[in-house]
């Protein structure tokens, strides 16, 4: 009867030390940052600390002038970034779900960039993008399209673009492997049978198979974006945030704050990324539930 009485409280004591794992983690260090983005928190100044309220976040959205780029260059890194990375990753899905020959050997291969630390892939494209010995201008100039070389990591206009460009190489196998999983548990009976009907590529492509992988569509998408707006390992490693603060996301923003050790900005600026992500994510997941349930 006892054991009876008390079964109720195994379930809770299984994931008793995930759930103790994630609060040391992801809680508590939430909970401080919350705290910190409170306090004038300057570790040049450890004698200054001090309660301002919301006196952080007031500069932030009133008086910093680069806040408000800072949040724009974010929307088109995620934007592009993400967008590219899901139309490139889904059509190599799409291609690496057929049957050729030494498809193993190219599957293997497409995961190369996923697989490459942010660091590097910054490091790497940094000398692609050399206006002097990158591999990039050689190449165009050999092709003749150039006749000297562009220096594309220190020009405002291109900048950007260079680490947009970047991250969607290093992106498109996380979404091929993701969504070639779910292709591979679509019923090929579906399209036997749209066969028969004289259905087309594309017919069967919208009527189909993106129906039958929406729900690892929608969960990719939300994760790839939170990833993508936090990252700052390549931006970092190719220009830094320059040229003139071209390539400044929130994330690189958040991180120049605490590298000058101001804790207390730097957190502000960390909780109000979060509050955005939050904004995007949870209309996205409700409406990702309503579908599912549809």
């Amino acid at each position: 009867m006892n054991g009876k009485k008390y079964s109720w409280i195994w379930p809770y004591l299984l994931i008793a030390p995930a759930l103790i794992v994630v609060i040391c983690v992801v809680f508590i260090p939430v909970i401080e940052a919350v705290i910190t983005s409170l306090k004038y928190h300057d570790l040049r100044y450890p004698n200054r600390t001090a309660w301002v309220g919301l006196q952080n976040y007031s500069d932030l959205l009133t008086a910093d002038s680069q806040f408000w780029p800072s949040l724009y260059r974010t929307i088109l890194w995620v934007v592009f970034g993400v967008g590219f990375q899901f139309l490139l990753g889904f059509v190599l899905a799409l291609v690496l779900n057929t049957r050729f020959r030494f498809r193993g050997i190219v599957r293997a291969a497409a995961m190369v960039p996923w697989v490459t630390p942010g660091v590097l892939i910054g490091l790497i494209w940094r000398w692609l993008y050399d206006g002097d010995y990158g591999v990039i201008n050689d190449l165009l100039k050999r092709m003749g399209f150039l006749t000297r070389g562009i220096a594309y990591l220190s020009r405002v206009d291109t900048a950007l673009p260079a680490a947009i460009f970047s991250v969607v190489w290093q992106g498109i196998p996380f979404f091929a492997l993701m969504l070639l999983a779910a292709l591979q548990g679509v019923s090929t009976e579906m399209y036997e049978a749209a066969d028969i009907d004289g259905a087309n590529f594309f017919q069967k492509l919208f009527y189909i198979t993106i129906p039958s992988i929406r729900n690892t569509i929608y969960v990719t998408l939300l994760l790839r974006v939170i990833w993508v707006a936090n990252s700052i390992d390549i931006i970092q490693n190719m220009t830094a945030g320059g040229p003139a603060y071209a390539t400044q996301t929130i994330g690189i923003y958040v991180y120049q704050k605490a590298r000058v050790l101001n804790l207390g900005y730097a957190s502000a600026l960390a909780v109000i990324m979060t509050i955005i992500l939050l904004a995007v994510s949870v209309p996205y997941l409700r409406y990702t539930f309503r579908q599912i349930d549809d």
